[in-house]
């Protein structure tokens, strides 16, 4: 028998014993939570379930076993970690590392499995959220009293979301009992699901990559990297829960009356005898390294969480950071296989044998007018219209991020149809030439989308933004689709014109957004003058 089950067997005992111990004063609850441990670290202590296949062990015969059908396994797995809470039971890492892992072996793609994965991640969230803000608050408020859930502790977790909801939700995805109920608590406190779903993006994308690809690039070493990352997640969970500990602390701390308290506490503690040697170093440690460190780390460290955490520029910047990921991903994606075979894909096929079925005289005639708007001389016409009344009403940032965007996505286009020469599709119904992959037209027309956003931000009284965008993406949309039933764009160009035009609007707003917001910041704080031996405890506060 190891150390660990010695000592899994001595604190089930002693719970065991604690609870009959204080069975009259307990209440019934917390009896049965301490029972429920005590069997489950007896069980553990017995050395039973050493005979038992690992969990990593069994989802990796399943993959194997069902060969292609893993993408199938992988996404339902990641769709109910946290839309059916099996996260709480059964972390999804090893899952994704299993998918990442039959994937290197070839049995599968990783690229599509990594848009299958993160799509079914944000499909999760999506609905814990929805039923959490269909039935958690309810749910909380009657049934919460019991496991001491107030309607004070309620609202404090609906400040608390309302605050710090999407960074809840995008740390949270990277720790697993976090993970599993975030979605649902961040829906049953009232949080806007406009708020909550560009953070989702982001989370679920890095989470499904990263553990994705570290199954797929370390294939030869499963069990390894399943343990590594198993640890990493422990890990950076501490870290988490220490920072947040330390940000508690520091704002607790800088009310006078809780300093005070503190204080006196820390010197009652102090004057133990077990503990008067440990207070000694504790302060020697604090006076001698800690306070000094501080001083000079934390100015700096608030200089630069006040420019990149700045309230609501952390919705705008991570809505446009989960554009740019969803379109680079699409763009990516299509290029490779655009790539590995210059032939239309069958979605290809059958959208362009739709296109030939439907052909009509006037909806032809209608479709070149419409395509028309794609092109890059009047985007480019429109563009500048934009560009001088921007300059007229001195807004810079979002002129160069427009202006950007259009030579950034103009490039992009020129060398990626050079790069990979695809050949267009037999007998367009009109007259064009050169390389087929991206979609220049349906490339362009994201600057619409664009344009739109950049006018619903300036005039943020207009009363109909979101109308304005929408529309703005409906006309996207249709010179899209335009080119597909003229016959001169597959549709996987059309998809690769839109992901490429997403990707590059989103990352250059974000750098926009990033600078704009330095740029109108004032000069760094200055650090506080070094406080008496007295104060040196509450120096956390200041």
């Amino acid at each position: 028998m190891s150390a660990a089950h010695i000592a899994a067997a001595v604190v089930a005992v002693a719970l065991a014993g604690y609870v009959a111990w204080r069975r009259g004063s307990l209440t019934r609850e917390r009896i049965v939570v301490c029972l429920l441990v005590a069997v489950a670290l007896g069980v553990y202590a017995s050395g039973v379930l050493g005979a038992l296949p690992s969990a990593d062990k069994i989802i990796e015969n399943i993959a194997n076993a069902l060969g292609s059908g893993t993408y199938a396994l992988v996404g339902v797995m990641a769709f109910l970690e946290t839309g059916a809470f099996v996260g709480l039971i059964a972390p999804g890492e090893f899952t994704v590392i299993v998918g990442g892992v039959i994937a290197g072996q070839g049995t599968i793609e990783i690229l599509p499995l990594i848009g299958l994965t993160w799509l079914c991640c944000i499909l999760g969230d999506s609905t814990s959220f929805f039923v959490g803000r269909r039935l958690g608050r309810s749910f909380l408020m009657k049934h919460g009293p019991r496991v001491k859930i107030t309607h004070e502790r309620l609202e404090q977790v609906e400040d608390y979301f309302a605050r710090h909801g999407g960074k809840t939700i995008l740390i949270g995805r990277f720790i697993g009992l976090v993970r599993a109920v975030a979605p649902f608590i961040a829906g049953s406190s009232g949080m806007r699901y406009g708020r909550f779903i560009p953070y989702s993006v982001i989370g679920t994308g890095l989470w499904a990559t990263l553990y994705l690809l570290l199954g797929f690039f370390f294939y030869r070493s499963f069990h390894k990297v399943a343990a590594i990352a198993g640890r990493a997640t422990l890990v950076f969970g501490v870290l988490v829960a220490i920072v947040v500990g330390s940000i508690w602390a520091y704002r607790e701390l800088r009310d006078d009356e809780k300093r005070a308290r503190f204080i006196a506490w820390v010197e009652r503690q102090s004057r133990r005898p077990l503990l008067r040697p440990l207070a000694a170093l504790a302060l020697a440690l604090w006076r001698g390294v800690l306070q000094p460190v501080w001083r000079v780390v934390w100015p700096e460290i608030r200089f630069v969480r006040d420019r990149i955490t700045p309230g609501d520029l952390g919705l705008e910047l991570t809505t446009a950071l989960a554009v740019a990921g969803v379109g680079a991903y699409v763009f990516v994606v299509y290029a490779v296989t655009v790539h590995g075979d210059l032939g239309p894909t069958s979605l290809d096929s059958r959208l362009f044998d739709a296109a030939h079925d439907v052909r009509a005289g006037g909806l032809v005639s209608v479709a070149k007018v419409v395509t028309a708007f794609g092109s890059l001389p009047v985007v480019t016409f429109v563009a500048l219209a934009l560009v001088v009344a921007l300059a007229i009403r001195r807004r810079p940032i979002e002129l160069a991020v427009l202006v950007f965007s259009v030579i950034a996505l103009y490039a992009a286009v020129y060398i990626t149809k050079g790069a990979l020469d695809r050949p267009r599709p037999p007998h367009p119904l009109t007259g064009w030439h050169g390389a087929s992959y991206p979609s220049g037209h349906a490339a362009y027309s994201t600057v619409y989308v664009a344009m739109a956003v950049i006018v619903a931000r300036v005039l943020p009284g207009l009363a109909s933004r979101a109308s304005l965008v929408l529309a703005a993406t409906v006309v996207a949309a249709v010179i899209g689709a335009s080119r597909v039933y003229l016959q001169v764009h597959w549709g996987s160009d059309v998809a690769g014109g839109w992901g490429l035009g997403a990707a590059i609007f989103g990352i250059v707003g974000a750098a926009g957004l990033i600078v704009g917001y330095i740029r109108n910041n004032g000069d760094p704080p200055r650090p506080d003058e070094p406080p008496t031996a007295h104060e040196s405890v509450s120096t956390v506060g200041n």
